[in-house]
């Protein structure tokens, strides 16, 4: 695939991207053996991991957690009032979208918890285990897997297809929650509304985004701060994912759009 090349002249040391569609990988570039820093990307596999804890029993969405008035849906869809990270709320619960590491990581204290197990064993026997990926949780459920392409493109395909959970969770995971809410989406600036599931952004209507400008409004995904991208447009039925060790700047605001519009029209 002529489009993944684009990665080598964006200047990383080390940098992998492929394509999956839910029967199996299409194309893949560069250093796909490479483990890498995940970032804010773990948070797709801790939300996978949160959905089957709920569709096992072990929470509910709507059970108290986080700060007074919030749930564990507010602390997924980064709503109960928390900063980005730190345990003193900034604003009460659904009335504003305020990223927050810190609800992911209460939402896994609790699921911890519930369980009577690390969040780390959770995550691993439930979906680093089932989905046969190669990395590792090395702290932080929002922030701290390390792993290498396969490992995004698996889930990629998960997410595309699912396998661990019902559709029916997964679609409740990529539909916005505590609509209307504005906020701003790290790196990009405020939007309104910015849209986002559990755990999941969504692109919705977006402008500007860290996605394609022809990828679709029900696309959903996440990117992080090392340079890390993975993304999940259903109408088209294609995942993408990218691990550079090049940190989210100027440079992926123009390379990463183009980059995934290239993806699109190679794959029509």
């Amino acid at each position: 695939m002529e489009a993944l090349r684009a990665i080598e002249g964006w200047g990383a040391d080390t940098a992998a991207a492929g394509v999956v569609r839910a029967d199996g990988v299409a194309a893949t570039q560069g250093a796909t053996e490479a483990e890498l820093p995940w970032a804010s990307v773990t948070k797709l596999l801790t939300g996978l991991t949160i959905l089957v804890a709920l569709e096992e029993g072990t929470i509910d969405l709507d059970e108290p957690a986080g700060p007074p008035g919030a749930t564990v849906r507010h602390l997924l869809a980064h709503a109960s009032g928390l900063p980005v990270d730190g345990e003193e709320p900034i604003a009460e619960p659904g009335r504003r979208r305020i990223y927050s590491n810190t609800g992911i990581e209460l939402a896994a204290r609790l699921l911890e918890q519930r369980a009577e197990m690390p969040f780390a064993d959770y995550f691993a026997a439930a979906v680093v285990g089932p989905l046969g990926l190669s990395g590792r949780l090395t702290g932080s459920p929002a922030h701290a897997y390390r792993g290498p392409l396969g490992d995004l493109l698996a889930l990629g395909r998960e997410l595309l297809q699912p396998t661990l959970v019902a559709a029916e969770t997964l679609g409740e995971a990529k539909t916005v929650q505590l609509p209307g809410l504005a906020g701003v989406l790290p790196g990009l600036g405020r939007m309104e509304p910015n849209d986002w599931g559990l755990g999941f952004e969504l692109r919705d209507a977006k402008s500007p985004h860290w996605t394609g400008s022809h990828n679709s409004e029900r696309t959903f995904g996440h990117f992080g701060a090392s340079g890390t991208f993975l993304w999940v447009d259903p109408d088209v039925g294609l995942a993408c994912g990218v691990l550079t060790d090049l940190p989210f700047g100027d440079w992926a605001k123009e390379a990463w759009p183009a980059f995934s519009d290239a993806i699109l029209a190679e794959t029509a």
